[in-house]
């Protein structure tokens, strides 16, 4: 079950996740994201919170 799954994603999409940019490309579409490799977070009482990812966090 998993070899089928884990093929077909395989096959058809690719994740690139680059020092500065991650990418994915998918088959016949090309690549369809490209955001910087940066997340943004806020610790409060102890705990991290994602505030942003990508274009947002560099802001």
């Amino acid at each position: 079950m998993f070899g089928r799954l884990f093929n077909w994603f395989s096959s058809d999409m690719a994740i690139d996740l680059g020092t500065a940019n991650t990418l994915v490309y998918v088959k016949g579409q090309g690549v369809v994201l490209n955001e910087p490799s940066v997340v943004a977070y806020r610790q409060r009482g102890g705990r991290k919170e994602v505030q942003a990812v990508g274009h947002q966090a560099k802001l």
